[in-house]
């Protein structure tokens, strides 16, 4: 009776643990680094702040504007704040007083 042995391969034992392993790698390295992966989520709390920050700033000089423009109102117009405008726009002031040029002062 013949008997046929063959030779058992390392190879086709080690194709499904190596496949499983590339495949957790590619999903690992994108949950890290893709685009909605965790490196992306601390880059985007980090842009909320900055973009927060500048909201803040922008509401402040928003409110400082609302003040300025609530006094020059009819109802409420205030002369020192309509001379102040006046001679900011027109580039003038009284004969007899000082002006100081502050250097970098654009306005």
């Amino acid at each position: 009776m013949w008997t046929r042995q063959h030779k058992q391969r390392n190879t086709g034992r080690l194709i499904v643990p190596t496949l499983c392993a590339v495949v957790l790698a590619y999903f690992g390295f994108h949950a890290y680094h893709g685009e909605f992966g965790i490196y992306s989520r601390y880059r985007m709390q980090a842009q909320v702040a900055d973009l927060q920050a500048q909201v803040a700033a922008i509401k402040g000089q928003r409110i400082e504007l609302e003040r300025r423009v609530q006094l020059l109102h009819d109802g409420t117009l205030e002369k020192d704040m309509l001379d102040e405008q006046a001679r900011r726009a027109l580039n003038v002031s009284h004969p007899d007083e000082v002006t100081v040029m502050l250097p970098g002062s654009g306005n």
